[in-house]
């Protein structure tokens, strides 16, 4: 085939794409104010440390404030009794010994190689079917923890506590070709835990293996109002259009009721407060006031009789300060918005249905709980909320009303700099995608038409998508 030919056809299967969706655009130059995905809070930098600076409207007092949180979201807390008062009561179970642990240089995790001794920057979440006797779990919760071992698996442990699994992976490889036959390989894991430390699993046992997610503009998906979530969401497809985004709705420990979920792979937690406290509860054995418990269960007797680090571990001040921090953690402005690779990219994103998930643009509201925060125009790419996946990406572990199959829409904006800033390119819950394009690939269910779009790309396009996504 010539040039010219191969480029007919690109421009034939463009306008087909756009045919199919009539109210698709055309990109032929950036939209204003496009490349700043956080609006004013939006830092320029691409170095490898792009996702570790405060968003850019704090004032010096806030960024402070900002310095403060990071300094406990990244130096190792101790065991107890220690006197590091401040940091004391890590583990008696636990995956990392720091927020940094599992979020490197704020970035996103991996799953551990062949020869890791460690999980590190992935975890395990366990559980077992609820039934009727576990009401008031599943309302509180979303799950019914694995008796044993809990809602998580701690690879790691403090001196005569023996942690509780090693995590591995195997991998089988499945070929997808493209309609041009162009051929690449999926590979499909399979989870074993080795070495339990205390005894077998219940025999109905769930997992899902999840990777730490960038913590990049957290606090402007948290400022974003819920109504305009709500907006997007269609349970029922009631429009016909073969997308069912559905809202997760679960339980606050801090305003005692429901409320939306948002963050977590699964929108299984409703704020950053709460996701900040869980996390110190399930990855490093912390307690908080507002969960005052850590992941040791009654068979894990050494566990509970290991001192502790006070009542809370982390103080209210630690935990507001680390709550500040992650609610500025800045988002770094795109690149290259006006080359027409991207702009071409773009205009195939979205004449190939991506952002019937992905959604762009949302505002945030103009109470937000910081004021630099509001009333900005944000582009994270995602509608935050649940949409079945396929049974390809399917963990068959539920979390409140999401299902086994559900997942929420993941945000892109950042997703360029993932191999400067995390050191790899693995994507998805679990890491099995080894670039973008494997990650588009594996998407199914609601997603399925808009994957079978992307394997119509021929080379040139596929080049032009990749390089859109990651100019985000």
């Amino acid at each position: 085939m010539t040039t010219a030919s191969f480029r007919l056809g690109s421009l034939v299967l463009l306008a087909l794409l756009l045919s199919a969706c009539d109210d698709s655009p055309r990109f032929t130059r950036a939209e204003p104010g496009e490349a700043l995905s956080a609006g004013a809070a939006s830092v320029n930098d691409q170095s490898a440390n792009a996702f570790s600076f405060p968003s850019n409207n704090l004032t010096p007092a806030q960024r402070l404030d900002f310095s403060v949180g990071n300094s406990f979201f990244r130096n190792p807390w101790v065991i107890a009794p220690s006197s590091t008062t401040a940091r004391d009561g890590l583990g008696p179970l636990f995956n990392a010994n720091a927020c940094q642990g599992c979020h490197l240089k704020d970035g996103r995790g991996h799953p551990p190689g062949p020869n890791a001794t460690n999980a590190f920057t992935m975890l395990v979440r366990l559980s077992i079917p609820g039934g009727p006797q576990d009401e008031e779990t599943l309302k509180k919760l979303g799950v019914v923890p694995e008796p044993t071992y809990g809602g998580q698996l701690q690879d790691n442990a403090i001196p005569g506590v023996p942690p509780e699994g090693k995590v591995r992976f195997d991998y089988t490889d499945i070929p997808i070709t493209f309609k041009d036959g162009t051929v690449i390989t999926l590979r499909k894991p399979t989870l074993r835990i080795e070495n339990l430390g205390y005894g077998p699993f219940h025999p109905h046992v769930q997992f899902s293996a999840r990777v730490a997610p960038p913590m990049i503009g957290l606090g402007l998906l948290e400022a974003i109002p819920e109504n305009d979530i709500l907006k997007n969401a269609d349970p029922d497809d009631d429009n016909g259009d073969g997308i069912s985004g559905r809202a997760n709705w679960v339980w606050s420990f801090a305003e005692q009721k429901t409320m939306l979920g948002r963050f977590g792979w699964k929108a299984g937690q409703p704020t950053l407060d709460q996701q900040n406290a869980t996390a110190f509860s399930g990855d490093m054995g912390l307690t908080t006031s507002l969960i005052p418990n850590d992941d040791c269960t009654e068979a894990q007797t050494a566990c509970k009789q290991a001192p502790n680090g006070g009542d809370p571990e982390v103080s209210d001040n630690i935990r507001r300060m680390v709550l500040f921090y992650t609610r500025n953690v800045a988002v770094p402005v795109r690149r290259g918005v006006e080359k027409p690779s991207v702009l071409q990219g773009k205009t195939l994103f979205y004449a190939s249905g991506c952002t019937a998930c992905h959604i762009p643009t949302f505002q945030t509201a103009a109470t937000a709980e910081v004021p630099e925060l509001a009333n900005q125009t944000i582009h994270p790419y995602s509608d935050l909320l649940l949409h079945d996946m396929g049974e390809g990406l399917a963990d068959n572990r539920s979390e409140f009303l999401a299902s086994g199959r559900e997942w929420r829409t993941q945000p892109l904006w950042g997703i360029g700099l993932t191999q400067k800033v995390s050191g790899h390119t693995q994507f998805l819950h679990d890491g099995r995608a080894r670039n973008l394009l494997e990650a588009i690939l594996w998407h199914g269910g609601e997603a399925e038409t808009a994957k079978q779009n992307v394997l119509g790309l021929n080379a040139e396009e596929r080049t032009a998508l990749l390089d859109f996504l990651n100019s985000l």
